[in-house]
């Protein structure tokens, strides 16, 4: 795996061929009529700094938002030193602006007035970000954005992926739904008529002009989990799109969406994919604005310089200058990384059920069409001081500029340790202890008798799963074929044929510092695996009521056992080194970066709200679900990340064959209810 780089662009002055000159006097006047209220930015003058010297100001700072650009918070940063990101509410009692700083928000660590749980309140505008994906095609970025979201969410920062394909292919996707009455036909008939309408040159949007909003989300899936679901208000919503009758042709019968569709000089598809693309920016917007999003992600090829600074210009009109933007692309020129991507396309919905041989030939003809125009971030962007990263080959090589902000710091961090190594990623708990035994939260007890066997079988059946796993990998290799044969759409892993394979990969076994997770690999070889324990995988400290039975908890603090019940996540137990689960996921952080990170195999032996944590990540849980997972002793959880996802399989432990089976079909659920797991261990439930 080639080292990773971070390459940072330097804060310039830059000059602008397509502005004109400004006198000093005149830039102030223009200006002030544009801009909003004034603010602090990174080392703008609001009264409170220094003054600077009066030099002329370049005119290249001060565009229109008509130009694509706008005023971000963090557009036009002068110096690598900025002070803390603030922005401009309403005027204060006094009549005197009132300046108000927006820093990080963390749930769990910070609270606040307006924030009382630690995440992004609503009026924060300055402090949530709108992340615009640009590429070609098969460049990965729905990979990467999947992942974003679920790191995001995990980390309590509400965030969605809304993606322009998923509406274009509703859009234009033709055929017998076109005219009926359900949401899809509406909306196919809607954007239809508005694409097909004369007068107008095809390159130019009239936003007047555009679809309401659409009568579907667009989100999709993160790792299995659905995004969004059509509501009853969409529903409803869907009945009154307008007709827009003028200057329209009749919607054509059904239209292809193969590589010509995708053509810039087609300028029927062209209007629809500009439209769509908006339609789907504004839904985005309302969830950052007005449904207590932090996130918002555009994926999209938005490969074109026009696109994108229509793109600012929309969000500039909706959402002022307080928003922040970060564009980030992937470019690839690893072969056997776009060999992969493109195994992945024939099998997506656009070739679905397709000849491979000749979806693949009308893909590399897409990506061609794309390409007349495409214009990768750079030049432009650096002229204008707006901050985006370049992602080359998922990871090798990581380029950033102007990056501000708590949530652009968080996410140019976990871009960077991205890899798509062939690995497998273990998860269980400790073996059975006399604390468990006894029916007690928490200590420090040794490992039962039972829990002793339990070690045992795990060191043989994480040996043996190795070796199986390192000659499954051989075999794919061996027997992958590209071009691809018709029904051959599975991509082998593109970091898999870098690495040689007369060499086993490491194995690396992770436990807590407490007594019964040490035990649990105390036969281990350490010839053979690379053992660390660490704190952070220790169990979650129940403060006041550490080595207390869950009846006693249940009498003697009464009132603390109802508060925790209403709402487990956000419960913290009372005394010292009480935690809650929050703590739980803010200290796991730098042990997802890590693994994420790494290219070796890794067994994490934890506990109950470590593990529950880690799954909720790896699986992209939602919130509600993470304290109340079922995770009893005597499982193992295996999870192999993959250039679409991550491969899950459970296998549970037979006492009576002393021997790990495995369970198909198998679903992680809030209660016991899989008859595998109908019988359970012994075990307090934190």
């Amino acid at each position: 795996m080639a080292k990773s780089a971070i390459l940072s662009s330097a804060s310039t002055s830059p000059g602008s061929d397509d502005l004109p000159p400004l006198d000093h006097h005149d830039s102030f006047q223009k200006v002030s009529s544009m801009m909003g209220p004034p603010k602090t930015i990174p080392n703008r003058n609001t009264g409170n700094q220094p003054q600077r010297e009066n030099k002329p100001i370049p005119s290249q700072q001060f565009l229109s938002p008509t130009n694509g650009i706008g005023h971000a918070l963090n557009d036009t940063p002068l110096s690598t030193a900025p002070s803390s990101p603030q922005i401009h509410p309403s005027v204060s009692k006094t009549g005197t602006p009132k300046i108000r700083a927006t820093t990080l928000d963390i749930p769990g660590l910070t609270r606040s007035k307006v924030s009382p749980d630690g995440r992004i309140a609503q009026r924060d505008v300055g402090s949530k970000l709108v992340l615009v994906m640009v590429g070609l095609p098969a460049r990965g970025k729905s990979y990467i954005v999947k992942k974003i979201a679920r790191y995001l969410n995990w980390m309590q920062h509400d965030c969605k992926i809304f993606n322009v394909g998923n509406l274009r292919r509703i859009a234009a996707g033709g055929g017998q739904t076109q005219t009926d009455g359900s949401l899809e036909g509406k909306l196919r008939a809607s954007v239809r008529r508005l694409s097909l309408a004369q007068g107008r040159p095809s390159s130019i949007i009239d936003h007047n002009d555009l679809l309401p909003p659409p009568a579907i989300t667009t989100q999709i899936m993160v790792n299995g989990e659905v995004q969004g679901n059509v509501s009853e208000k969409d529903e409803q919503h869907a009945q009154h799109i307008p007709s827009h009758p003028r200057h329209t042709l009749p919607a054509p019968e059904h239209m292809d969406q193969d590589a010509n569709f995708f053509d810039p000089e087609n300028a029927r598809a062209s209007q629809i994919r500009e439209q769509v693309a908006l339609e789907t920016l504004d839904e985005l917007l309302d969830y950052v604005l007005n449904q207590g999003g932090s996130v918002g992600i555009l994926d999209a090829t938005n490969s074109t310089l026009e696109r994108r600074k229509t793109i600012m210009t929309h969000i500039r009109e909706r959402a002022g200058s307080e928003l922040n933007v970060l564009f980030l692309e992937s470019l690839c020129f690893d072969e056997n990384l776009l060999e992969s991507n493109m195994r992945l396309k024939l099998s997506g919905p656009d070739y679905k059920d397709k000849d491979p041989v000749e979806a693949l030939a009308d893909f590399k003809k897409r990506v061609k069409m794309y390409e007349k125009k495409y214009v990768p971030l750079g030049e432009h962007e650096e002229h204008h001081s707006m901050p985006y990263l370049q992602m080359i080959d998922v990871g090798r090589k990581v380029v950033s500029h102007q990056i501000r902000g708590f949530l652009q710091i968080i996410l140019s961090t976990y871009l960077l340790n991205f890899n798509l190594a062939p690995r497998q990623i273990w998860l269980t708990r400790h073996g059975e202890s006399m604390d468990n035994v006894h029916g007690k939260i928490g200590g420090d007890s040794s490992l039962s008798p039972a829990g002793v066997r339990y070690a045992k079988a795990l060191t043989r059946f994480i040996t043996e799963e190795r070796a199986a796993w390192e000659q499954r990998q051989v075999e794919k290799q061996q027997n992958s074929h590209w071009p691809p044969r018709p029904g051959d759409t599975t991509p082998p892993n593109p970091e898999y044929t870098r690495q040689s394979t007369g060499q086993e990969k490491n194995f690396c076994v992770w436990t807590s510092m407490l007594k019964r997770s040490i035990e649990t690999v105390q036969f281990f070889s350490e010839d053979d695996f690379d053992l660390k324990q660490m704190r952070m995988l220790d169990e979650l400290n129940a403060g006041d009521m550490e080595g207390m039975t869950y009846e006693e908890v249940k009498t003697k603090f009464a009132d603390q056992y109802a508060l925790r019940k209403l709402d487990k996540l956000h419960y913290r137990y009372p005394g010292p080194g009480g935690e809650g689960y929050l703590d739980i996921i803010n200290r796991l952080q730098k042990v997802i970066i890590e693994v994420e990170r790494m290219t070796d195999h890794v067994l994490l032996v934890g506990h109950r709200s470590i593990t529950r944590v880690l799954l909720a990540y790896f699986k992209g849980l939602s919130r509600e679900d993470i304290s109340d997972l079922d995770v009893p002793l005597g499982v193992v959880y295996m999870l192999e990340p993959k250039p679409y996802g991550v491969d899950f399989k459970a296998y549970r432990y037979n006492p009576s064959t002393d021997w790990f089976d495995y369970v198909p079909d198998f679903e992680l659920r809030c209660c016991p209810k899989h008859p595998y797991f109908s019988t359970h261990s012994l075990t307090i439930d934190f």
